[in-house]
């Protein structure tokens, strides 16, 4: 089993050139190997050639669209996990995207270092890595919010809000989808362990409680999607 993710081999399957050759570069800064292929239908043939720890998958592409490659990718029994990278914002194809088993859908523009954080948080899940990036600890607006000790401090006044586990795990998610949608039944399943009438309100509940801790910075703001989740806005 791989115990080093930072040696880990990843499929990009991008046809903007610069765009795919930005990103590709900025992984592969970061000790990561990255084989790219601009054409959908050599997705498929390239993926069963190679050995490929995570895809990073979009979805609008020439010849095979990425939601079929994804499902071509199950069908064939493979468990590597991938990511949409995507400029499809509707709600209905972030939640065709998770039905074809991506482990993230994320919406173009978005912050590469962010991206970089979920390509290293599923490598640990799905690997047995280590961390080796300091993801515990996150910069937001005004606030530096330390997941690990379940903190939220204000940078000038050095102020401390403690958070609850549900907080912290629920703040978390956030910051890794900021700017994107997060989905509602993402988050509930993976904190509450279910997706129901009740720990919906009770995450909403949870969700009014993280925008009165963050007030005090008006530029940042968590946006209700009804019907499809939460958005983090850091102006």
């Amino acid at each position: 089993m791989k115990t080093d993710i930072m040696k880990s081999k990843l499929l990009l399957v991008e046809d903007d050139l610069n765009f795919g050759a930005v990103l590709k570069s900025y992984i592969e800064l970061n000790d990561m190997k990255v084989d790219w292929v601009d054409d959908g239908r050599d997705a498929f043939p390239k993926f069963e050639k190679e050995t490929y720890d995570l895809v990073l998958l979009d979805v609008m592409l020439p010849n095979i669209d990425g939601f079929s490659i994804a499902r071509k990718f199950k069908d064939s029994g493979s468990d590597v996990p991938f990511i949409f990278i995507t400029a499809k914002t509707l709600r209905e194809d972030i939640v065709e995207g998770y039905k074809t088993g991506a482990d993230d859908y994320i919406t173009k523009p978005f912050d590469s270092e962010i991206l970089l954080y979920k390509i290293k948080a599923i490598l640990t899940r799905s690997t047995g890595g280590s961390n080796e990036f300091p993801d515990d600890i996150f910069t937001i607006g005004i606030f530096e919010f330390d997941h690990k000790a379940r903190s939220l401090t204000e940078n000038e006044s050095g102020k401390k809000q403690s958070l609850s586990p549900k907080e912290s795990e629920l703040l978390k998610m956030l910051v890794e989808h900021k700017g994107e949608v997060l989905p509602k039944t993402l988050a509930l399943n993976k904190i509450w362990g279910d997706a129901n009438y009740f720990t919906t309100r009770s995450m909403d509940v949870y969700i009014a409680k993280l925008r009165k801790f963050i007030s005090k910075d008006t530029s940042l703001k968590i946006v209700t999607l009804h019907g499809a989740g939460y958005r983090l806005i850091a102006k």
